[in-house]
């Protein structure tokens, strides 16, 4: 999956038992937080590494309308930061935010270890952190996340089968370092390497965004005319104006949730000039069901056992594409008709199970939604993820199917 307005300026079990670590300070920490007495306002704070998206604006916008809907308005002092992709800037907005003796953290973390020990020491002060989407490593921070839900794998399964097991493709990737990048590199990875006549000609970070995805893409292209399928993170809607501006036939590609690529999936021209897709990836919704989890701890309405919480992979095939007629996602559908919204709206915004409260206009302008009040999360909510070493756990092991696809079956051999 928004600038820096603030300073300067992309679900299990039911109410769950606390888990508590005897003897570490991150133990403690997250005990102590998860059982402090209720206060009348709460100090959370908005972290953002890497911004200027779509998707990092969607997220932050949804928990900014979170933050302004009843009875949170009342009782939420919501403070954004944005530092940018210097793991340092980061650390040091961590700091800051110890320094202010805030309640709570909900971050978009830059790496999946870099920041561990300011985390740490946030913990031990009783601080909550929720990171969302990518994650971090250390113990106390409570990662809700897709990251684990196997897009890389799926998706490139899924392209493995539109090139019948052969061709040349290129790796759109998301932002150097960040957790959620690294898995699903390693999980397309771990399917390519099984296709010997699948070969990867180019690799190139797209940083989430369209428009830098073009770019990245038209200098493959240059090298790489011959390109035969495109596995990208979000800015897949860039690859495919790529393809178009440099006069090609258009190639299967699987992305992510931009209204633009949807909407170009289902189109009978594009699909006649050769266009395959499918659309997964990450929901910005993902920001806004961390908040309301911290929230609901911070308030005493909810204990949690894991730290790991895996947030469901969305998977929409070109068939299944469907327009909406209205300002929500309803009767099965999933995208939004041309002009309604901008092409890098980020679809998967809404959960009306998980957040009823959201409407296009928290999406768009960070504002409430007319009308509604904070609803509790469901008591099934939280959905445990699987230990990823690296990605969400230090020293812990993986599953033998951690790769294993969910979404779609080999049609190749």
């Amino acid at each position: 999956m928004s600038g820096f307005k603030s300073i300067q300026r992309w679900v299990g079990t039911g109410i769950l038992a606390v888990t508590m670590v005897t003897g570490s300070l991150y133990g403690i920490g997250v005990a102590s937080a998860q059982s402090a007495p209720k206060k009348d306002k709460y100090l959370i704070y908005l972290s953002l590494s890497y911004s200027g998206n779509a998707w990092q604006s969607e997220s932050a916008n949804v928990v900014k309308a979170l933050a302004k809907t009843p009875p949170y308005d009342k009782m939420v002092e919501l403070r954004e930061v944005i530092s940018g992709t210097d793991v340092q800037a980061q650390i040091s907005a961590y700091e800051s935010m110890i320094a202010a003796h805030a309640d709570g953290v909900v971050s978009f973390p830059i790496s999946p270890t870099a920041l561990n020990r300011v985390v740490r020491r946030g913990c031990e002060k009783a601080i909550l952190f929720f990171m969302y989407d990518s994650t971090v490593t250390e113990p106390c921070a409570y990662n809700v996340s897709y990251t684990t839900a196997g897009f890389g794998e799926n998706t490139a399964q899924w392209l493995v089968n539109a090139l019948h097991g052969k061709g040349n493709i290129f790796l759109s990737r998301g932002v150097p370092g960040s957790a959620t990048d690294l898995r699903h590199t390693k999980g397309a990875m771990s399917v390519f390497k099984k296709y010997p006549d699948i070969h990867v000609v180019a690799e190139y970070y797209g940083y989430w965004d369209d428009r830098i995805t073009q770019q990245e893409t038209a200098k493959a292209l240059a090298s790489h005319p011959d390109v035969d399928g495109i596995w990208a993170q979000a800015g897949e809607n860039g690859a495919i104006k790529s393809l178009q501006a440099a006069g090609k036939k258009l190639i299967p590609v699987s992305g992510e949730n931009s209204n633009g690529f949807r909407l170009a999936l289902a189109d009978p021209t594009f699909r006649a000039q050769g266009l395959r897709g499918v659309s997964s990836g990450a929901p910005p919704a993902q920001a806004a069901f961390a908040f309301k989890l911290m929230m609901e701890v911070l308030q005493g309405k909810r204990k949690l056992e894991t730290h790991k919480i895996e947030y469901p992979l969305p998977w929409v095939p070109a068939d299944q594409v469907k327009q909406c007629t209205g300002d929500k996602f309803e009767n099965g559908c999933n995208v939004f008709p041309p002009g309604k919204v901008p092409e890098s709206f980020v679809t998967e915004v809404f959960n009306p199970r998980l957040l009823p409260e959201l409407s296009l206009k928290s999406a768009l302008n960070g504002e409430a939604t007319p009308g509604q009040t904070i609803q509790p999360l469901p008591a099934d909510a939280i959905v445990a993820a699987p230990d990823v070493p690296g990605i969400n756990c230090q020293n812990c092991t993986a599953r033998d199917d951690l790769y294993k696809l969910t979404k779609v079956d080999p049609s190749v051999k």
